[in-house]
């Protein structure tokens, strides 16, 4: 077990953003909340999978909302612990590690500060590699979790126990007609699980993942190296279009963040007309109409100068951008998987999944 720095900190938000593509909301508060719990005298104790013991208790951990409305409406810091409680006074036990629901954006990063406020170890993976914008999108739920008892509390204490629901599909939606009416943002925890499930079944690794890109974004610009070159390099990604943002729609529609950004191709994609569909996280990317990246892959939008990841509550008309394809886990790509992220699970029929590397 390793204790993180606030370098460690710092750069797993840069790689949180990242991997969040475009969704999990902003991780700058996360950042902040992490390191003022660190200054308080906290520690945050990273545990790699093999540490885990097959009967420790493991909970997932987030926050639920619109990634728009988290830029105005900061977290309290403790809606996460009180649902974590909620939910060990409903099993009777007391959770034994941390793990992030979602690497990608705040709720990357946000599980560190919960770690250490609750003096707990932080899981090295999470249940996506990346974000999604609903709760049965994870790897825990896709391979058999039952995520009920769950609770959810936002930032005045309100707190809500779901303790039987017929689906996954069902918590998502009564948690999401929830949290609209909490303000759009509240924290979100669900059953604990077996460690002996979470290594089999978790995605491995994603935390060092976000800080080793962090670190590498970090040194490129330090040594006025290409930061988007280095992103590809360690994540096995392609620069798949470069461009100026020259209009976007994006509005909220039940919780979520929608729109679409239409991109004009700059450099050696000139004369190239480029789309990006939002549900919270980019969706499916075309160039001149075809589809050439979709969920689960990764498709990330950067600042082309510095490789900082833009989420979908800050992009602007004329920013420069680059976009990246890269590839998903495999535990995201089997056919039980793609019936819950693949395209047709978000309203897509008619694109069919191609694996991102063999486009």
């Amino acid at each position: 077990m390793q204790e993180l720095t606030e370098k460690d900190i710092q750069a797993i938000e840069i790689g949180a953003g990242i991997l969040g593509t475009g969704g999990g909301g902003n991780p700058y508060y996360g950042k902040l909340h992490a390191i003022a719990e660190m200054r308080r005298g906290a520690k945050v104790r990273l545990m790699s999978l093999g540490e885990l013991d097959d009967d420790a208790l493991v909970i997932s951990v987030g926050n639920i909302g619109a990634p728009a409305v988290s830029m105005e409406k900061i977290c309290e810091g403790n809606e996460i612990v009180r649902a974590v409680r909620a939910i060990e006074e409903e099993v009777g036990r007391k959770v034994d590690a941390i793990i992030a629901v979602e690497i990608g954006g705040a709720n990357g990063i946000r599980p560190a500060a919960i770690a250490a406020i609750m003096d707990l170890p932080l899981v090295d993976g999470d249940g996506m590699g990346r974000a999604f914008p609903e709760m049965q999108m994870t790897t825990f739920s896709i391979y058999g979790h039952c995520s009920m008892p769950a609770a959810m509390s936002d930032a005045h204490g309100n707190t809500v126990i779901f303790k039987h629901l017929v689906s996954e599909l069902w918590l998502e939606r009564l948690a999401r007609s929830c949290v609209v009416q909490m303000g759009a943002g509240a924290g979100m925890v669900e059953a604990p699980m077996s460690g002996k499930f979470v290594k089999q079944y978790a995605v491995p690794g994603t935390v060092t993942q976000a800080r080793n890109l962090g670190l590498a974004v970090m040194e490129a610009n330090k040594a006025n190296l290409n930061p988007i070159e280095q992103i590809c390099r360690q994540e096995n990604g392609q620069v798949l279009f470069e461009g100026k943002i020259v209009d976007l729609e994006r509005k909220m529609v039940a919780g979520f963040t929608r729109g679409n950004l239409q991109l004009e191709g700059i450099a050696n994609f000139s004369n190239e007309q480029a789309s990006v569909d939002i549900q919270n996280e980019n969706l499916i990317f075309r160039i001149n109409g075809e589809v050439k990246c979709s969920v689960p892959d990764l498709i990330i939008i950067l600042d082309i100068e510095t490789g900082h990841a833009i989420t979908t509550e800050v992009l602007r008309y004329g920013q420069k951008v680059a976009v990246l394809g890269i590839p998903c886990h495999p535990l995201l790509r089997s056919s039980r998987a793609l019936e819950v992220v693949g395209p047709k699970a978000f309203g897509y029929p008619d694109v069919s999944y191609q694996p991102f590397e063999q486009n």
